[in-house]
């Protein structure tokens, strides 16, 4: 698969190209939940936080997906918690389809309001948002690489190599930037 910039990114991912100049986003794999022509919407799937509970969502928080915390979606609104999961009998009112499995979860409601069986479940604490335009810019300017998403990508139990898994299975000279030091001034 070749590397072609796309600005219809939803359900898609957005992979940094290194190094970007923010360190909110250096080496960070972003999951579009929405591009438009408004702006553009996701969360950090390899940011992991230290936080493992949430008063009040204690019921959603035991049914975490490996690692079992909460993710540091973005930069924007902190206080924004946002689930994606992947469930059962989903009910349509309580879940947002982002796409044949994977959707996000009214996290206000009971799990079990939400689909007869969660079966892999993400929290995001904050998203990335972009207004109009920027993240076309963005892309224009080789900041993004994009890619398809696997599921596997957005409930990884190894946020930590994900990154470089995504840019290795694009496969060619593409691949080699995962090899890339974190300090290119090392290379």
């Amino acid at each position: 698969m070749s590397f072609v910039p796309d600005p219809h990114t939803k359900g898609r991912l957005l992979v940094a190209t290194p190094p970007l100049g923010d360190p909110n986003f250096d080496r960070t794999v972003v999951y579009v939940l929405d591009h438009h022509a408004g702006g553009a919407v996701g969360v950090v799937l390899n940011h992991v936080s230290t936080e493992d509970e949430i008063d009040g969502l204690e019921a959603w928080v035991s049914r975490l997906s490996p690692p079992a915390a909460v993710f540091i979606g973005g930069p924007v609104e902190l206080d924004a918690l946002i689930g994606l999961a992947m469930g059962d009998d989903r009910i349509d009112d309580a879940w947002g389809e982002l796409n044949r499995d994977v959707g996000t979860v009214d996290l206000a409601l009971d799990p079990d309001h939400v689909a007869s069986r969660i079966t892999r479940l993400r929290i995001f604490r904050g998203y990335a948002g972009w207004s109009a335009g920027q993240l076309d810019a963005e892309i224009d300017l080789g900041a993004w690489m994009v890619f398809d998403a696997e599921i596997d990508d957005v409930f990884t139990d190894r946020p930590d190599l994900l990154w470089r898994r995504v840019i290795r299975r694009q496969g060619g000279r593409l691949a080699w930037i995962a090899d890339a030091p974190d300090d290119l001034s090392a290379n």
